[in-house]
């Protein structure tokens, strides 16, 4: 598979999973939600594309204004951290920095390959709706043959959409990171605060564990 359209899905999905504040009401069909999302994504990658290759500032725009604004920044939070999401186990402040350092640092270690992919295009799979609290919208993402699966599980927010995690070619990426983030706990003796402030996610593993 094209590595620089694995890290790009990569950024486009993890980056998506961070705070912000969304507008999308639950009267919108999840799937056009995604698609208006998706849609908006694509269109600023087109329309900046090589001003996106050199100007690292421009790239965190881009993801904050088009994907920011349609995540449950604290759901991703309680998935990542696991058991240690519990007040029993961290406090709201720790909590709180976890999420600020996570979105921090998967702009950073990613930007750079989001803005180097400007042809993106996806088809959408059939949706078919269940009644559930957490509906899910799956995409396939192509690019010179390669299709890969992207799925999308929402949040009914009770006035808006939002996306709480998201499914890259079978592996959820939530409890990827969980995993990753329990090790780095267990590496810093259980310090809650040292494992926070050094926990490094590894997209292209998680993204790439078969």
């Amino acid at each position: 598979m094209n590595i620089l359209l694995k890290q790009t899905l990569t950024v486009s999905v993890l980056t998506t999973l961070l705070t912000g504040t969304a507008f999308a009401a639950p009267a919108e069909a999840p799937p056009a939600f995604i698609k208006r999302v998706a849609d908006g994504l694509i269109t600023r990658l087109k329309t900046d594309g090589n001003a996106l290759q050199n100007n690292p500032a421009l790239v965190k725009s881009v993801i904050r204004e088009n994907l920011d604004p349609y995540v449950d920044g604290q759901a991703f939070t309680r998935i990542v951290m696991g058991t240690y999401a519990t007040n029993q186990n961290s406090t709201a402040a720790q909590r709180a920095k976890f999420e600020q350092n996570f979105r921090n640092t998967l702009i950073e270690n990613y930007g750079s390959a989001f803005a180097k992919y400007t042809n993106q295009s996806y088809t959408m799979r059939p949706y078919k709706a269940t009644g559930s609290k957490n509906p899910v919208v799956t995409i396939d993402f192509n690019n010179k043959g390669d299709k890969i699966p992207v799925s999308f599980q929402l949040a009914d927010h009770g006035s808006q959409w939002k996306i709480r995690n998201i499914n890259v070619s079978g592996i959820d990426l939530g409890l990827q990171f969980r995993n990753q983030f329990a090790a780095n706990v267990k590496r810093n003796g259980g310090n809650i605060d040292k494992a926070i402030a050094t926990f490094q996610p590894d997209a292209d593993a998680a993204v790439n564990k078969q």
